[in-house]
């Protein structure tokens, strides 16, 4: 029995682990989205930040460092996302794609180029990682059955921007719903004339969730390369933008159900690591490949037939132009 309950904390774990780039990819999808901005660039903004803070980090031996320069660069992708949609309003769908493409080639290619390692950036130790943070007491009961696992496996142990994503979590519903600021957003993606005419700047609340969209994308990619890995990795995100992107989706653009979306698709992940290699009952041994696309298939199988239809916002893609 304690076995069994210690072997669902360890999945439970994993699940939050790997559930952190989603969480604060999907909620900076959702507040670019609120503001009328379709932002299909969150792989791409994810893996260049996570080159630019593992390339920070092991210059300067610094994790926040690179955590500073992860989100750098990130918001200046987010940017020029805007300028091309915003400014020039351009197609948002090319633009988000033509961000995927760049940060996809550039990464491996200055990889290359700067650290002679096939488009890997040198191996992270010390400071230039985020550590484990340990809660108070957990090594003292962590033989404690039940209880002693959960403080010490699943709440205590995990480096300091999982706990960051998962307080986001709330931050994020509060500015939405509960500020200025996160009404004229709302107001922005459902009737940007209305918000124009009442002397509010359309493009400026859009600039702004932009931004917020970067550093959001920045902490997520960083955390992949100086949290939760230990240097950079060719296309590391592995499509982790797409489906954050269909985590907000189906949590209807609300951050408590893009929250439990997130949390699904990672324990979906989880589990997939946890049968590799294990003789399942009238199955047998299932293979590697399948195991690594099942996240990604049971995705596609529940945006189909479980969410019901999500509404966008009305203003959701449209270039807003000015009256005069």
């Amino acid at each position: 029995m304690a076995e069994d309950f210690l072997l669902i904390i360890l999945t439970f774990d994993a699940t939050i682990r790997v559930s952190v780039p989603l969480i604060l990819a999907a909620l900076a999808g959702l507040v670019v989205e609120r503001s009328g901005v379709i932002d299909i660039g969150l792989e791409g903004k994810m893996l260049a930040a996570a080159f630019a803070a593992a390339t920070v980090a092991a210059l300067t031996g610094s994790a926040w460092l690179g955590l500073l320069g992860g989100m750098g660069v990130s918001v200046l992708l987010a940017l020029l996302h805007g300028f091309a949609c915003i400014t020039h309003r351009g197609n948002q769908i090319v633009s988000g794609v033509a961000i995927n493409i760049l940060a996809s080639g550039l990464t491996v290619l200055l990889g290359i180029s700067w650290f002679s390692m096939g488009g890997q950036t040198p191996p992270l130790t010390g400071d230039a990682r985020f550590s484990s943070l340990t809660f108070p007491g957990a090594e003292a009961v962590a033989d404690i059955p039940l209880l002693g696992h959960l403080y010490s496996e699943l709440l205590s142990g995990h480096n300091v921007l999982v706990y960051l994503a998962f307080l986001s979590v709330p931050t994020v519903w509060w500015m939405v719903y509960r500020t200025r600021f996160g009404l004229r957003l709302r107001a922005t993606g459902e009737n940007p004339a209305a918000v124009d005419t009442a002397g509010i700047s359309v493009i400026r609340m859009r600039y702004l969730a932009l931004i917020i969209c970067g550093i959001l994308c920045g902490i997520a990619g960083s955390y992949l390369s100086t949290g939760h890995g230990a240097g950079f990795l060719r296309e590391m995100t592995a499509g982790k933008g797409f489906i954050a992107l269909a985590a907000m989706i189906f949590g209807k653009w609300r951050p408590v159900p893009v929250l439990f979306a997130c949390l699904l698709f990672g324990f979906l992940d989880a589990v997939a690591i946890r049968i590799q290699g294990v003789e399942l009952p009238l199955i047998g041994e299932m293979s590697v490949q399948f195991i690594q696309a099942l996240p990604y298939i049971l995705t596609v199988v529940l945006l189909a037939g479980f969410i019901g239809r999500a509404v966008a916002p009305k203003a959701s893609g449209i270039p807003y132009v000015k009256e005069h």
